[in-house]
């Protein structure tokens, strides 16, 4: 996985998220940055937020998967 979509994702995050998720092992980052990538290809709400906002369907998309990691 490019670490560009690492870089995306952890971006996407509130900042006590981001700060959680960088001090995990860069494969679960992986694991995480991909499990986001398919949480804002698959959803048809966020594709129409996307076209609103790509940041805040971006941060939903973050908030989702790591609301399913808690």
């Amino acid at each position: 996985m490019p670490a560009d979509t690492v870089e995306r994702f952890l971006a996407a995050l509130d900042p006590r998220q981001r700060e959680a998720v960088t001090g995990r092992p860069h494969e679960e980052q992986e694991r995480l940055a991909a499990a986001w990538e398919e949480e804002l290809a698959s959803d048809d709400e966020l594709d129409t937020l996307d076209e609103l906002s790509p940041p805040a369907a971006e941060a939903e998309a973050a908030r989702r998967v790591m609301g399913r990691e808690s």
